[in-house]
């Protein structure tokens, strides 16, 4: 699910410059704009955790914020009269699977033989297009296919429910309800702007639209069309997705001359000292592709076991983070460069994985206030294991002298912890 982070000023708005200019405003006065017109909306179910008022009174309160953001009150008006919540979405749990199950259950629910073959196929119909998006934006199609295979299913999952209901619904609930609010007036944006009909506006229950699952606003700030002769079609268009998803990963910091992740083999005696450092000086190292074929010869690259030292061990450079901005978790990131790999006939990884249980995720938040009370974390504690964490258990590894030193967590590590 790729999230924008303000509200862009398209190149195509200059048909319609009152609105160009509105929005030109709201993207250098967003944090003004949030802090101000949206206060009072959002913070008193924020601070509850519960709505406080009637969804059409909540809805209604929308209009000012939707009015300095350069929206014709003919437009709010059209998709809030009647707009109603969207049905269980209170319900469902705000947990996204990649960030509760096992890094090597989630990828094998990913690298299905249907999932790979169907990636292929539509790899090869989608050649030009792949090749003239690559071109301008500098990443691989292997890459661009598996996003759109693991997003939307190669644009056959978009989604059906509405994304006013849906977003309106989130921000009514209190969670999150700054970010869905701005979402919500970034999708009328679309809608006035004529990028997409109302009854075009779907997604799923989290407000992401279209094959590349985009949120509103990563639609106004990434879409691009293929041919760039129309508004970006992101619900029907595969061109038009595999345009956009090339567009985000290359605005959000891809490097053309990089792979995202390397499987890698270490030297005997690895001490596990280092986890950061040049792809030059990990071939010092020793360290070398597990398919024999050398390191690039340059860039910062992380050490990674995503299933600790008994599992595959990867280098991962700069554009795994860019992956990450798609979707802010290791899983799906290394999830995305092997049905990348397999979608264009590399077998990676080539060591098998092991059997690993997962931390729950209060076990996770204990393991975080465990390292920052020791001096190791200083990320947030929000039960997510990424790098901050990864980082921070490697350090205490290294001092404690627990070898090897895989920045991995498990309940082992979690019960040392506490014995200290």
């Amino acid at each position: 699910m790729a999230e924008g982070v303000n509200f862009p000023k398209k190149p195509h708005l200059s048909k319609y410059p009152s609105l160009a200019q509105a929005l030109s405003r709201a993207s250098v006065n967003r944090r003004k704009f949030l802090t101000l017109a949206l206060y009072g909306i959002f913070s008193r179910a924020q601070a509850t955790g519960a709505p406080t008022k009637s969804f059409p009174d909540f809805v209604a309160e929308i209009w000012p914020a939707a009015q300095q953001a350069g929206i014709a009150q003919q437009i709010f008006e059209t998709v809030a009269t009647g707009l109603t919540p969207e049905p269980g979405i209170l319900n469902k749990p705000q947990a996204q699977a990649e960030f509760t199950i096992a890094i090597p259950a989630y990828v094998a629910s990913v690298l299905t033989p249907t999932r790979i073959s169907r990636g292929r196929a539509i790899a090869s119909e989608l050649d030009s297009p792949l090749a003239r998006a690559s071109q301008r934006h500098g990443v691989p199609g292997e890459i661009k296919i598996a996003i759109l295979g693991i997003e939307s299913n190669y644009g056959v999952s978009t989604g059906s429910a509405d994304i006013f209901r849906v977003l309106a619904t989130l921000a009514w609930s209190g969670h999150r309800s700054e970010i869905f609010l701005s979402e919500f007036i970034a999708a009328l944006t679309i809608l006035q702007n004529g990028d997409a009909s109302r009854s075009q506006l779907r997604g799923s229950w989290t407000g992401a639209m279209g094959q590349p699952q985009f949120m509103p606003s990563a639609y106004l700030k990434y879409a691009e069309s293929n041919d760039g002769g129309h508004a970006p079609d992101i619900w029907r268009s595969r061109e038009d997705s595999i345009a956009s998803i090339a567009n985000f990963l290359e605005k959000s910091g891809w490097r053309a001359d990089l792979p995202a992740v390397v499987e890698v083999r270490l030297p005997e005696n690895y001490d596990y000292a280092a986890i950061d450092l040049d792809f030059s000086q990990w071939r010092s190292l020793g360290v070398t592709q597990a398919n024999g074929e050398s390191l690039p010869k340059s860039g910062a690259a992380s050490l990674y076991f995503p299933a600790g030292a008994l599992g595959p061990c990867f280098l991962i450079s700069e554009n795994f983070e860019v992956i990450r901005k798609y979707n802010l978790s290791d899983a799906y990131a290394l999830s995305v460069t092997l049905l990348a790999e397999r979608i264009a006939g590399r077998s990676t990884p080539t060591t098998p994985w092991p059997k690993v249980t997962p931390l729950s995720t209060n076990e996770v938040k204990s393991l975080q206030h465990l390292l920052a009370e020791r001096g190791y974390y200083q990320g947030a504690f929000d039960g997510k294991l990424g790098r901050s964490s990864r980082n921070a258990i490697h350090a205490t590894q290294i001092n404690q002298g627990w070898l090897p030193a895989d920045g991995f967590a498990t309940r082992a590590l979690l019960a040392r912890l506490r014995a200290l």
